[in-house]
């Protein structure tokens, strides 16, 4: 039936696991969890391999990082059952019929997006802020919303497909690093024509990177859209290429790239605000783009 699947990566999955072990088996259908370690500190091996001690978890530690792409793939492959989800491991569940909401909604040839949201207040931590700040008014969506566009902004963090829909997909293993591996995957998607269903059983994201790190994040992912960019797999309903594209024909690359150096460290500092702008940071990315196309 159901192979729930973890990629984990520095993080306590001890609590999610638990969580996803006891809503399946309140549902009575088979199922596993897989959890595969993508080369974790010590610490954080040492606390998530108790998990191997809970009925259908299968816990792996792999010996060195191969990253965002590849050890999702390697998860599909060995499931066993017909349906899987991807989760991702810095998350919690809200609802306690997570698990319920995807098995009534496990269809042929589809996939089912349930979404993503963030605790209701900012954490405590002030240097997470603009994490939250972002995902909350970004990333945050209803059902109804995403399925408007239903291929755009495609996240991994938390969907299921029948494993051979995926398997005849995958993600792009050359993408190394953080960003855009589940945005190419959301495309492929819809150039094979899968159909994909949004529902409202969103996994909250708890995981939350300081403001630099989020920055530096960014930056990686950014490095990997213009190889998507060079490589002409994306198409414009990607939002930053549609606007480099549009800046490009106007002819504005260069004023920007000017502007982007001499102005770099104060565009950051707006990151730091109570309430900061996202224009600003729409702006950060469009000029960091450009500024990569001149190096």
């Amino acid at each position: 039936m159901l192979s729930v699947l973890i990629p984990i990566y520095n993080f306590d999955v001890t609590e999610l696991v638990t969580s996803l072990q006891n809503q399946a088996t309140d549902c009575k259908i088979d199922f596993e969890i897989l959890c595969f370690d993508d080369n974790s500190s010590e610490t954080f091996k040492s606390k998530n391999s108790q998990i191997k001690n809970i009925n259908r978890v299968v816990y792996k530690e792999l010996q060195q990082n191969v990253g965002r792409s590849k050890i999702r793939n390697l998860l599909a492959k060995e499931a066993q059952y017909e349906y899987i989800l991807f989760l991702d491991c810095d998350s919690k569940i809200n609802s306690k019929q997570f698990i319920a909401n995807y098995i009534k909604n496990c269809l042929p040839n589809t996939v089912v997006c349930g979404g993503r949201n963030y605790e209701s207040s900012s954490p405590l931590q002030q240097e997470k802020h603009f994490r939250w700040w972002y995902g909350t008014n970004r990333e945050t969506t209803t059902a109804e919303e995403r399925t408007k566009q239903p291929y755009r902004s495609f996240m991994t963090n938390n969907f299921l497909l029948p494993k051979a829909v995926f398997l005849t997909i995958q993600l792009d293993e050359n993408l190394i690093g953080y960003g855009h591996e589940d945005t190419l995957f959301g495309l492929e998607l819809k150039n094979k024509a899968i159909a994909i269903k949004h529902i409202n059983n969103p996994l909250c994201h708890i995981g939350l990177e300081d403001t630099n790190e989020f920055i530096c994040k960014t930056k990686e992912g950014i490095k990997n859209l213009l190889k998507l960019i060079e490589s002409k797999k994306i198409d414009k309903s990607v939002r930053l290429f549609r606007y480099y594209s549009l800046i490009k024909m106007m002819g504005l690359e260069n004023k920007l790239y000017q502007y982007f150096i001499k102005n770099q460290k104060i565009i950051e500092s707006q990151f730091f605000k109570e309430k900061p702008s996202l224009k600003w940071f729409d702006l950060y990315k469009l000029c960091y783009l450009i500024s990569l196309t001149k190096e």
